[in-house]
């Protein structure tokens, strides 16, 4: 039977852990849950433990925590989800029917609906579909991979930023991957709030020049958070 290990970075989210880990455990796959705090200052660790997962700690940075969670993970499959997701039901079973209806497939993502009734939630929405119809795709949308094609593409990279899409452009390279559109996840529109449109698109613009260009992970993540507040 295929074991999924999911690896969940995470930093003060004891109010979101609950849920999603309660959805996991309630998946008909065998799965382990794996949460990788990050110096947390609210209850995240405990609430993690006591809804049933690993606490692992890390040095503050999905990068590092994920490949972190990673090195200690047990299962055939990985699966990187955000603390902030809204994970649906039958989500690890369409993973396993995915991989085990062609071997060819060395992982995917799920395809992402934003969170919040509104014009600009909706557009984030077809914005990601369109990003993803070109092969370009982040860690909110859950990131699947067998572990075999994790380990030779030297998993996740401990960088300061831009891990999730350096990860998923060198899985692209290396053979066939998937986009699970049903179930799809639910992803939080928190960090785009009170932020303007074009503001966000000018930021993943620049964002992703200065990284095909090599800019130091350390910059990249300066102008990130610099974006953001």
């Amino acid at each position: 039977m295929m074991l999924i290990s999911v690896i969940i970075p995470a930093l003060n989210e004891a109010d979101r852990l609950p849920p999603l880990i309660g959805v996991l455990s309630a998946e008909p796959v065998e799965c382990e849950i794996i949460v990788v705090d990050g110096n947390s200052e609210d209850d995240t660790k405990r609430v993690a433990e006591a809804a049933g997962a690993r606490v692992l700690e890390a040095r503050r940075g999905r990068g590092q925590q994920i490949s972190a969670g990673c090195a200690e993970a047990r299962g055939d499959v990985l699966l990187h989800l955000h603390a902030d997701t809204i994970f649906p039901a039958g989500g690890l079973v369409a993973i396993v029917r995915a991989l085990e209806a062609d071997d060819q497939i060395v992982g995917g993502n799920f395809s992402i609906i934003f969170d919040g009734d509104t014009e600009f939630a909706r557009w984030l929405t077809d914005f990601y579909a369109w990003f993803r119809g070109r092969g370009l795709y982040y860690g909110d949308s859950g990131i699947f991979v067998r572990r075999s094609v994790y380990e030779q593409l030297g998993g996740i990279r401990p960088i300061a930023v831009m891990e999730d899409f350096d990860f998923s452009q060198r899985l692209e390279r290396v053979g066939k991957t998937t986009c699970i559109e049903e179930p799809p996840i639910v992803s939080s529109s928190r960090r785009f709030a009170g932020r303007k449109r074009w503001r966000i698109v000018t930021g993943w613009i620049v964002m992703h020049v200065l990284y095909y260009l090599g800019a130091p992970p350390d910059r990249l993540a300066a102008l990130y958070n610099s974006a953001r507040r």
